[in-house]
Order: structure tokens, then C-alpha cells, then sequence
């Protein structure tokens, strides 16, 4: 999958899902409220980090559903946004997008905008300061997905993974789960 597309898809309207809308296997995945990175580290032997985008970017980078997540205040109109792949076995698995107020980067923090290709995922469960205000499971350019908001010392980050077709989410499909409201992906 080309950086372009990755770009696309998280930047994509995330629409929310209801427990009944997949089956329960596929729903576990979606509101798995520890680490994913540990999750998919248990289906392979290598799961590395590619950064397609990373860098302080303004409040006109955020979509309006992320502007209306993590703005809030005057003070944030600079943002570090992230934007990664994640490769198991050299298959890309995940779209991450994180978005973080410029204001949350004080302190230990400040770490956050140098992980290169360190997953998030083993920064984020380190830390004993880590709080989720929310965990939605969702679709994103017919994908399933997930968005969290996340609390590092009562700081905000706005996390949006979506899950691509070569991740173990997808062979649950093939097992008789039902996408219910999956649309193709378009392209």
C-alpha cells in the first residue's frame, strides 16, 4: 500500500459502531482496550514501524471529527501528527494516526515526537500516567478501525488505527464473521 493511500485513509470519516453491528470476535479486536502493538506482536515474528508522515502540523491538517476531538482550547493550533504503518513480517497490517496538541508535549512527554520507528504502543504502556477517555470502534474507508482518546499525565492524544486486509483481523472474515456493515474499500 503507497504512503498516498495510507494518507487517504486516515484522514477518511470514521463512522462508529455499535456492538451489534460485527460479530464478537471482530468487535474484541476493535474495543481491545490493552496494547495493540503487544497484540500484533503475538501473530508474528517482526513487527517494525515505517512513518509515512511526521511533524508539527496546524489545526487545518486535523479532519473536522479530530478538529472537534483535541482542539478544545485557544492555545492548541500547532499539533505533532504522526502518521505510521505497521509492517508484520513486512506485510502492512495497520494505519495509525496520532494526533497530539502542541501543549502536550511538555515534560516527559516531549518523547512522544522522537519514537522514529519505535511503536507507539510501547511508549504509550510504560507509562503509569496512561488514561483513556474513550475507546470507539469504527469503519474507515470500508476497513475496520478504532479511535481513542488517550491521557498521558491529563494530556491529550487522539490515536486512530485502522486495521488493513492482511491483519489477523481479516481471516476471522473468512471463518464466518460477518463485516455486517463493511463497505468495499473504495479507491
Amino acid at each position: 500500500m503507497q504512503d498516498l493511500s495510507v494518507q487517504r485513509l486516515l484522514t477518511d470519516q470514521f463512522r462508529a459502531l455499535n456492538e451489534s453491528d460485527c460479530a464478537p470476535d471482530i468487535y474484541s479486536w476493535l474495543v481491545d482496550e490493552t496494547s495493540m502493538t503487544a497484540r500484533l506482536e503475538a501473530y508474528c515474528q517482526k513487527l517494525e514501524v515505517t512513518i509515512v508522515k511526521e511533524g508539527f502540523f496546524s489545526e487545518h491538517a486535523l479532519t473536522p471529527q479530530e478538529h472537534a476531538l483535541v482542539v478544545g482550547h485557544p492555545e492548541n493550533t500547532q499539533f505533532w501528527l504522526r502518521e505510521v504503518q505497521l509492517l508484520a513480517d513486512g506485510e502492512p497490517w495497520l494505519a495509525g494516526r496520532t494526533v497530539i496538541p502542541e501543549s502536550s508535549l511538555q515534560g516527559p512527554e516531549a518523547s512522544l515526537m522522537a519514537l522514529g520507528t519505535r511503536p507507539l504502543g510501547h511508549y504509550l504502556f510504560q507509562s503509569s500516567s496512561l488514561c483513556r477517555d474513550f475507546l470507539s470502534p469504527g469503519t474507515m474507508s470500508g476497513l475496520w478501525a478504532r479511535r481513542s482518546l488517550l491521557r498521558l499525565a491529563n494530556k491529550p492524544l487522539l490515536l486512530t488505527e485502522i486495521f488493513l486486509p492482511a491483519s489477523p483481523l481479516y481471516p476471522l472474515l473468512a471463518k464466518g464473521s460477518l463485516p455486517c456493515i463493511l463497505q468495499p474499500l473504495q479507491k
